[in-house]
């Protein structure tokens, strides 16, 4: 008996281990894969993304929509290496579920980009909304860019070069009126180190002064005595940063973004890698810092199948309070004085993010729980939350029940109703993890109909069939 026992726990353990633990960026990947260790280390307290912003996306594995990302978000990071850290978290990975969290994750993907903030260490983190594509992600994350060049002209550059005489300075003489990503971020990363500024083709004097006769040029001035040099290689990010570094040491992780695998748990090695489709010097608007949309919850995708809905008693009974019913999981709505108003916003997430995580599994071909919604005109909803001591009615509550084992959950977690919260604590009673307590006497009714189920989306199960299962269900 012990060693049937032990193999059916072995097999649930094994079960609820991610479908890909390796998650959908390979070590060849141009995206920066994270743990909640490297996110603190490489994106929010490193001294790149200290003067430079980041990307970041959350996403499953088993996520559509993130598959449907994977090009174009390779493609934005292929095009940003050098200018933009672009990174990705599994967050069906079980060590990642809390910090995903954390930060606010209530669907898939979820992008997030990270810019500086007067304070070291906690940068400023939004929601990106912009199209879906390579161009939308790359126009969004370079107009964040912080611009450290010196816009010069004839009057004022002498002054420029008179201050900090010792600290060698660089100078990119163009046409363009704006000034690019490139140059901002090789700004960046010599910020402090070297002063770089930007003089237009028409500025006759200064262009004449250093011999510039074609345009764009790059010329560094040394500091001291010493005779400027012109730059005669490609405008691309690598070998400007070559050049520029026989002049001045540029600031760490400025020579790539490095690729870190989420696993193994040990600190990742950071990995420079050469320049891929470097963005070019003439290319982007003179954008000093864009301010960004305030920041909104991720949605659950709209080809989710809603949460089915039990709105009488007698469906209710049938699907979750029967002597032979299994484990089910309940969203009891919330009463509302007027009918005909929305559901507020926690019962909204709560559904969306039930719903996501029944796709999820349905996606898998796996089994879960049934979930279900039971709404305030169902008079079950009541009666059931009168039971189970769960007092206020104007309070969204999701609870697991299992009738033929007469014992029940309720989700504590009651001030974020987030797709990672839930879904790491509907695996705490898959698993048989945590505190469970028994059902009070008299709830559980010996029922045989089937349930009255108002399916909207797709049917997940079939609620109220008396069938033997596990302890720990299959994933």
């Amino acid at each position: 008996m012990l060693h049937s026992s032990t193999i059916l726990l072995a097999a649930a353990l094994l079960a609820a281990l991610p479908v890909n633990a390796d998650g959908i960026y390979t070590k060849k990947s141009p995206v920066l894969n994270l743990t909640p260790k490297t996110y603190g280390s490489l994106i929010a307290n490193s001294n790149h993304t200290s003067v430079r912003c980041s990307i970041v996306e959350f996403y499953a594995p088993w996520c559509g929509h993130c598959q449907n990302l994977k090009p174009a978000y390779e493609k934005a990071a292929q095009n940003l290496n050098g200018l933009a850290k672009v990174a990705a978290i599994n967050c069906d990975d079980d060590d990642h579920k809390p910090f995903c969290g954390q930060m606010g994750v209530q669907g898939f993907p979820t992008l997030k980009i990270v810019t500086p903030s007067k304070k070291p260490g906690k940068p400023r983190v939004d929601d990106y909304q912009g199209p879906r594509t390579a161009k939308g992600i790359i126009d969004a994350v370079v107009d964040r860019i912080p611009n450290h060049v010196k816009r010069a002209t004839d009057k004022d550059l002498d002054k420029w070069l008179g201050q900090n005489e010792d600290r060698p300075k660089a100078i990119l003489f163009t046409e363009k009126g704006t000034t690019s990503s490139l140059i901002r971020a090789l700004a960046i990363d010599f910020l402090g180190a070297m002063d770089i500024a930007q003089v237009r083709s028409k500025e006759a004097a200064s262009t004449e002064k250093f011999g510039v006769t074609e345009f764009p040029s790059l010329v560094v001035v040394p500091g001291g005595d010493k005779e400027h040099k012109v730059y005669e290689g490609e405008l691309k990010k690598q070998p400007m940063t070559e050049f520029l570094s026989q002049y001045a040491t540029p600031n760490p992780d400025a020579s790539g973004s490095p690729s870190s695998d989420s696993k193994p748990k040990p600190k990742p090695k950071s990995k420079s890698k050469p320049a891929s489709k470097p963005t070019s010097v003439a290319n982007d608007d003179d954008t000093n810092e864009t301010p960004t949309p305030e920041a909104k919850p991720a949605q659950v995708p709209v080809s989710v199948p809603p949460v089915p809905t039990l709105a009488t008693p007698e469906s209710l009974e049938a699907a979750c309070l029967g002597s032979k019913t299994n484990t089910c999981v309940l969203a009891l709505l919330p009463k509302s004085s007027d009918p005909d108003a929305a559901l507020p916003s926690t019962a909204t997430d709560a559904l969306a993010s039930l719903a996501d995580i029944t796709h999820k599994h349905a996606e898998r071909g796996a089994h879960l729980f049934p979930v279900f919604a039971v709404p305030e005109i169902n008079a079950g909803s009541q009666t059931l939350r009168t039971v189970l001591g769960l007092e206020d009615s104007k309070a969204v509550e999701i609870v697991a029940i299992n009738g033929r084992r007469g014992w029940w959950r309720r989700y504590t977690d009651t001030e974020t109703f987030g797709v990672v919260a839930v879904e790491s604590w509907i695996d705490t009673i898959r698993l048989g993890e945590g505190s469970k307590e028994k059902l009070p006497e008299g709830l559980i009714k010996d029922a045989e109909v089937e349930p009255e189920v108002k399916a909207e989306g797709e049917p997940q199960a079939e609620a109220g069939k008396a069938k033997e299962e596990p302890e720990h269900d299959e994933l």
